[in-house]
């Protein structure tokens, strides 16, 4: 079919023009050779209807690339592994404690900070001999971004604590706080975080420093982009607070308590050994 008109349905419900740069792209930033992401868009270009949702795109876009490289399937379902940490946003806690934590810095989750009015539960503290960091994040489903209200409202308890901390008892200084969420920032979210000098991290924010740039670059993927574990499984090693791929690398006793059969957990290590090469 002519695709040049073709209209679709993004995750927000809002029509849009398809464009199949953008699918060429994604799929070569999983890692795809140029010659599969020709073949994966021929036959794509096949399945396509006026007024198909993006999730679907998506969903057929994976299918087709996981029959022939299923490591770059791993890596392009990367933003939907990423829901799939939900929908409490605790698991996506531990995987922002854990990506910093493999960049140098110890980390706590769910930490009590006394401010000068309230105290405060903290998502993610990351600090060094010297730096202290405080992170709060934002998990939200597909088509919901993150707007101005949260910076506001998360900018006003990290200045609470600040005014505590401002006392001079406290020997680490609070330098940086920070917001995170899987989806993306509005424009006035931005603006306010700026003024603010709050550091701001999503999807695909700050430009080549977004979440999925540095889960590339560190080679830290979620066990939620495995292609061979179980929905069932990915839930029981979650609820165990494994959350990246590494982990399970480096000790697969979560593996054999699960009884996963010894040459199905070969498959699975070699899987992720292949995607944690960066």
């Amino acid at each position: 079919m002519n695709i040049s008109n073709l209209k679709i349905i993004k995750a927000s419900g809002e029509k849009a023009k398809f464009a199949i740069d953008r699918v060429a792209e994604s799929l070569r930033r999983s890692g795809a050779n140029e010659e599969l992401i020709q073949k994966t868009l021929e036959k794509l270009k096949t399945e396509l209807y006026e007024g198909i949702t993006t999730k679907e795109i998506y969903n057929r876009a994976f299918n087709l690339l996981k029959e022939d490289n299923k490591t770059s399937a791993s890596k392009y379902k990367l933003k939907t592994a990423i829901y799939e940490l939900g929908p409490t946003g605790f698991p996506f806690e531990k995987f922002i404690a854990a990506l910093l934590s493999y960049s140098g810095y110890k980390t706590q989750t769910g930490k009590i900070y006394q401010g000068k009015c309230v105290t405060h539960e903290i998502d993610v503290e990351a600090k060094t001999d010297s730096k202290l960091i405080l992170i709060e994040c934002k998990f939200h489903n597909a088509g919901r971004n993150c707007d101005v209200k949260i910076p506001l409202y998360i900018d006003s308890r990290f200045r609470d604590i600040k005014n505590f901390r401002s006392n001079g008892e406290n020997k680490l200084t609070f330098e940086e706080g920070w917001v995170v969420t899987n989806t993306r920032f509005t424009s006035d979210a931005v603006k306010y975080a700026k003024c603010a000098n709050l550091k701001l991290l999503s999807w695909d924010y700050p430009k080549g420093q977004g979440l999925k740039d540095r889960i590339d670059q560190l080679g830290l993927y979620p066990i939620t982009v495995s292609t061979l574990l179980s929905e069932r499984e990915k839930n029981f090693l979650l609820s165990r607070d494994v959350v990246l791929c590494q982990e399970l690398i480096n000790d697969t006793f979560y593996l054999d308590h699960l009884g996963i059969s010894n040459p199905r957990k070969k498959r699975i290590l070699e899987e992720m050994r292949d995607l944690c090469k960066h």
